[in-house]
């Protein structure tokens, strides 16, 4: 402090500020000890604890001493805290009473009723003692007395608020303790006074805040408030407070804006939305625009002014806490962000003054950026910059096109006029840049200025910002970049150097699968090779861009247009062709053979019909489609007969072809799918939510770089084959969308036939599909006449007359009339001859041909078959009986087999152990038309029978019992069976003994079902018994007898059931007899459910279940019944309305309630039982057996095994 008494000088916002302390009392001792208190102040650090619970911070404190007055003190209502004065020190070093009553205490008490005055308690007085002054003073007080005085007099209750500093010249230490003690005392002060009057500040700039919704509520006051906080933080070197103020202006800003855009707008954002009328960028080279600072004060700052401001505010904050490259990222979405803002509030732009502000503000970053570090750190974070380098470039491109730079002629008047607008809202350099060689003001003056000059700019700019982007990595961006130089290089006309970019960016496009870029890319392209001349890589070009789905159908026509025009012209050479690929063109879907089988013989017609769909916006007349086909022999190819090759050949003859490879990369549709994440970042103070977003964890994966890989895009090196074998057709109009195409073909030679080609003819343009996958191809063959003989049953029984399947494949011979099969007769077979026989005809493809009647002429040695006329590649079916006679018995033995021969017969026999059938083999030779060789075939037939005899004696009668057993798999039924005396013996009397078989009529099935959940038996626990009586056959003879009843629709007869078991095995529980009327009618049947118990555990049999014929009381035959078909009569015992009561679901068992009319009818006539003879029921569950579990509860099991 030069010059504490002085005027105060005005205040200057830069760093240097510090809180103010005022200073009263004897100015020159505190002129003598400010060099000592300005140095020791800030060395030692406090912790300063804040309200709200915000962490404590170890601050350095500074001060800014100025005398006081009475000026200084805040007025009501004034908000500027750099003004405040923050403590009150009073300086004196009085140590004579009278002095002090004189002249101190009343300097004191005027000083402390100004600081009441302005309700202001910061303060303290500090007494300086000084040992020279006591020495020359003898009649002084002790010094005690005057501190006592002044503490009594002024300080009452706040004793600490008086302080002594002894001696603070001298090097002692008692000074330095007192020095200590003053300045420890001096820090808490200014600490309590920052909290509370900061605090105040604090609640009182909240509740300005709040009422941002009331009428006449200023954004710019409030901005003005909030940055006076801001301020202070800075001014205490607290700069990542006083940014989070900036940052919370920032916010509420543009959240007001968004508001506006949805419709609810403020009435102040009015103010901002002011025509721009200056676009001199942003001022990044001192700390505080105090001519924006003072607009936005006015309330006249533009949008721009107040961002421009707010920025530079933010960047020099951020430079002070060492975080340069935080400046770049705030910097381009700052830039973005105030372009839509400007649409968002439609504040009126000349034409390229945003692109001229945008320019200068990335250039005035990066320069301030490049001052504060070393060209290594710059080097080393090109990826925080390059995105300002990019929207530079854009910007400076934008402002060449507008103003006419970038045309072949030059800028014209209108161009210049507008230059020079635009330089106007620049206006005059800044002081601070002026002598700078390359400052962004320069820089647009200088590229406005002509063409060659932003050419030179234009390039260098777009060169160095695509070599930072490659250098980091971003090869997308790069590519960009080289676009817009491609765009640039047509204008300039100069389509050589614009290919390389072109080409570059379309390689990097496709292998990453950008559709939309890959179009806009080939058009430009598509112009640059038609400038170049380039014909063939035009249509390529001009082909896809007229398959492509992401142009209009104009664009889309109009580059079909040029294809079609091209072929149209004769200017190419007679015989030359030009060579694209098919699969902009038109893609092949399926294709179809007619045979299905892809299999013809030699001579026959092939159709190929094929489906392509065309990718042209309009119907495109194609001269010729055709199929180029590659004919190969393979070895031992005689023998792959037209069977052969149609089990190795698709059921339906269609092959699909895969969708063509669009212009992307298939590889995108291998890609892994997107892991995404919510995500949260709170505020580490509060744990308030900050941001909330979506991320993608494996980012790393869908967009890693595939520059290496192979450019997708079609190869233009197609060749067209040209071979013998050419599937052709002609004149064909290619609508859009699928076309079905058909070729015919005649087999000539037999091969293997690959279709290995596909081409269309516009003109001199062919369209070549080069290879045709899956594979595709059509075999023809040349097969020789064939016979075929086959029983149509699994095996021929002899005895007994069998089909036999003969098949005539014709091959290439034609059978003529007059044509037979010449078959040696066997000694013991015959052919049957029928006159209903007859022959059908076939086609390769087993579609009938025709039918013709079939002769057989059969003699003693030969049996000759006349077949049919049948053209070549036929078949011809026929069936015949053939018998083979079974051989004479054998002459003795016990045993022998039906049919058997002598040991001197001509056949072979075969006979297997066990049940196996005995063969016999008969050979037929047979002679064909068109061999001069005889067929033979030999035919097995099995004998199904097998005999066995034994004899029996039983006293002086002898019993011959004979067996016949059946081997087959068919059913016999066995008549008029006898034995026959060869010896004509007359004193041999054969007796038949057989009865007349019992025809079964009933099938009683029972099944025990475990109890309900559970899944088996158990003992002890109650199971269901099913019974199921079904009648087999319909109304027989024997089923005429009293127990008949006949009804108006079906006949019924009374059966008796009963359920016992004689092993002791199960409980019945209830009914367990009863009678039931059963219809006399095939599959008729009738169900009984009862409930049993097992007794024990084990495989249990089931119970018994009888069935028994229920005669009435006036039946003839009762009384015939001997013991065993009778049951108790209190079972039986039925009164004189029971025939009225039994029904099909009647059920009556012991102990009923029918029971107790036993007594009362003793007398009566009874109703009997007749048991049903032997082989009429059939009991299916006899022998079967269930699983019954013991119980958990049983401490003794008893199994029972059976």
């Amino acid at each position: 402090m030069d010059a504490p008494a002085g005027p105060l000088p005005p205040l200057i916002y830069t760093m240097e500020n510090k809180p103010i302390v005022t200073c009263a009392g004897d100015q020159n001792l505190f002129t003598s000890v400010y060099p000592t208190l300005s140095q020791q102040l800030p060395r030692e650090p406090m912790e300063w604890r804040r309200s709200y619970g915000r962490a404590p911070k170890m601050i350095h404190l500074e001060s800014n001493f100025v005398q006081f007055k009475e000026e200084l003190l805040p007025k009501e209502g004034n908000k500027a805290l750099l003004t405040f004065p923050f403590l009150h020190i009073y300086w004196t070093e009085c140590c004579d009473t009278e002095v002090y009553k004189a002249t101190v205490k009343d300097d004191l008490t005027k000083w402390q009723n100004v600081l009441k005055a302005h309700s202001s308690v910061d303060w303290l007085i500090v007494v300086v003692e000084n040992d020279a002054k006591k020495k020359n003073k003898t009649n002084i007080l002790p010094r005690t007395s005057i501190v006592d005085k002044i503490r009594n007099d002024f300080c009452n209750k706040q004793s600490d608020r008086c302080v002594v500093l002894s001696d603070p010249l001298k090097d002692s230490s008692r000074t330095q303790e007192s020095w200590n003690a003053f300045l420890t005392k001096l820090r808490t002060l200014l600490l309590m006074s920052f909290t509370k009057n900061l605090g105040k500040f604090e609640d009182d700039m909240r509740t300005l805040r709040e009422k941002r919704t009331e009428p006449g509520w200023s954004f710019c006051e409030y901005f003005m408030v909030q940055e006076e906080l801001a301020f202070v933080f800075e001014m205490l070197q607290q700069f990542e407070d006083a940014l989070v103020q900036y940052d919370e202006l920032d916010a509420l800003f543009s959240q007001y804006v968004v508001n506006f855009g949805a419709g609810d707008g403020a009435n102040w954002l009015t103010f901002f939305c002011q025509p721009v009328k200056s676009w001199n960028g942003l001022i990044l080279r001192k700390p505080i625009d105090m001519e924006k600072r003072e607009l936005i004060q006015r309330q006249e700052a533009t949008l721009l002014d107040l961002r421009s401001y707010l920025f530079s505010r933010q960047c020099t904050l951020l430079l002070f806490l060492q975080r340069p490259w935080e400046v770049a990222q705030r910097a381009l979405e700052l830039l973005h962000s105030c372009v839509q803002e400007l649409k968002l509030l439609e504040v009126s732009v000349p034409p390229g003054a945003l692109d001229c502000w945008v320019f200068l503000s990335c250039l005035e970053v990066l320069q301030r950026i490049e001052g504060c570090c070393d060209r290594a750190q710059i080097d080393s974070n090109i990826a925080h910059t390059v995105g300002l380098w990019s929207y530079a470039t854009e910007k400076l491109k934008s402002l060449g096109y507008l103003c006419g730079l970038v045309s072949e002629k030059g800028p014209n008047s209108e161009d210049l006029n507008r230059t020079v607008d635009l330089l106007a809202g620049l206006g005059a350099e800044r002081p601070e840049t002026a002598n700078t060689a390359q400052s962004p003001y320069k820089k647009l003056k200088e590229a406005l200025s002509s063409v060659e000059a932003f050419e030179k700019h234009y390039l260098d700019l777009s060169h160095a910002t695509m070599e930072m982007c490659t250098s980091i990595g971003r090869a997308r961006s790069a590519k960009l970049v080289g676009k817009d130089l491609a765009e640039f290089y047509m204008r300039k006309k100069s389509p050589q150097k614009a290919e390389m970019y072109l080409q570059g960016a379309l390689k990097n496009y496709l292998a990453e699968g950008w559709a939309l870029p890959i179009t806009h890319t080939r058009k430009q392209l598509a112009e640059c090779q038609k400038h170049l001349g380039q014909i063939e890589n035009y249509l390529q070009t001009s082909s896809l861009l007229a398959s492509d789905r992401h142009l209009t159908e104009e664009e889309r026509k109009y580059f079909c247009q040029e294809i079609l025009s091209f072929a149209s012209q004769q200017t190419v050479s007679p015989g030359h062709k030009i060579v694209l690929p098919m699969q902009s063109f038109a893609q092949l879907r399926d294709l179809h053979f007619t045979p299905s089988t892809a299999v013809v013989h030699v001579g026959g017609v092939l159709s190929v019909e094929i489906t392509i769909c065309s990718q042209m916006p309009v119907p495109v007349r194609v001269e010729q489609i055709a199929i180029s086909v590659h004919f190969s022999i393979e070895k031992n190819s005689y023998r792959k007969t037209a069977e052969w090759l149609t089990k190795h050949k698709a059921s339906n003859g269609v092959i699909h072809f895969p969708t063509e490879p669009s212009p992307f990369p298939a590889a995108q549709n291998s890609l892994p799918a997107l892991e995404l994440y919510e995500m949260f970042e709170r505020s580490p103070s509060d744990n308030s939510l900050h941001t909330t977003g979506i991320i993608c964890k494996n980012v790393h994966m869908l967009l890693r770089r595939q520059e290496s890989s192979a450019s997708l895009d079609v190869p233009s090196g197609v060749a067209l084959e040209d071979g013998a074998h050419v599937l052709k057709c002609s004149s064909v109009t290619l609508e859009p969308g699928a076309n079905t195409i058909t070729f015919r073909t005649q087999a000539k030679e037999p091969g293997t036939y690959t279709l290995r080609q596909l081409s269309a003819s516009v003109g001199p343009v062919w369209f070549v599909l080069p290879h045709i996958y899956p594979l595709v191809q059509y075999d023809v063959y040349s097969q020789e006449p064939q016979l075929h003989v086959e029983p149509l049953a699994d095996s021929l029984l002899a005895g007994i007359p069998q089909k036999v399947k003969f098949t005539v494949t014709t091959g290439h011979y034609t059978v003529k009339n007059g044509d037979s099969l010449q078959l040696s007769n066997a000694e013991a077979m015959f052919i049957l001859c029928h006159a209903e026989n007859r022959a059908m005809i076939y086609s390769n493809t087993r579609e009938k041909a025709s039918d013709a009647l079939l002769r057989v002429q059969s003699s003693d040695k030969v049996t000759s078959i006349s077949l049919p006329a049948a053209p070549a590649y036929h078949m011809i079916e026929f069936e015949l009986e053939v018998l083979s006679l079974p051989s004479a018995p054998a002459s003795g033995g016990e045993s022998s087999v039906l049919g058997v021969t002598e040991p001197h017969r001509k056949h072979k026999d075969t006979q297997k152990a066990g049940h196996c059938m005995a063969t016999t083999d008969h050979k037929v030779s047979i002679d064909c038309p068109w061999s001069i060789y005889s067929t033979v075939i030999a035919l097995t037939f099995s004998v199904p029978f097998r005999t066995r005899h034994s004899l029996l004696s039983a006293g002086t009668r002898k019993y011959v019992q004979v067996c016949v057993q059946n081997l087959s798999e068919l059913d016999f039924q066995l008549s008029d069976s006898k034995l026959v005396d060869t010896g004509d013996g007359t004193d041999l009397q054969l007796i038949p003994l057989n009865t007349k078989s019992q025809q079964t009529l009933y099938n009683v099935k029972a099944e025990i079902l475990p109890p309900s959940g559970a899944e088996h038996c158990k003992t002890g626990s109650l199971c269901s018994l099913e019974v199921s009586i079904t009648r087999l056959s319909g109304l027989l003879e024997v089923d005429k007898d009293e127990a008949l009843m006949e009804s108006d629709e079906y006949f019924s007869t009374k059966l008796m059931y009963e359920v016992v078991d004689n092993s002791s095995n199960w409980a019945v529980c209830g009914k367990s007899s009863g009678v039931i009327s059963m219809p006399v009618a095939a599959q008729a049947t009738h169900r009984v459910h009862m409930e049993v118990m097992p007794l024990f555990a084990g495989y249990l049999p089931l119970p018994d279940v009888r069935l028994f014929k229920y005669l009435p009381h006036h039946s003839a035959h009762s009384s015939q019944l001997d013991a065993d078909s009778w049951i108790e009569n209190d079972s039986l015992s039925v009164d004189k309305h029971v025939d009225d009561q039994l029904d099909s679901s009647s059920v009556k068992s012991r102990g009923s309630v029918h029971s107790a009319a036993s007594s009362e009818h003793k007398g009566l006539p009874m109703p009997r039982l007749q048991a049903l003879p032997p082989g009429q029921v059939f009991n299916a569950s006899t022998g079967m057996q269930i699983l019954v579990l013991p119980s958990k509860d049983d401490h003794v099991l008893e199994v029972s095994v059976t």
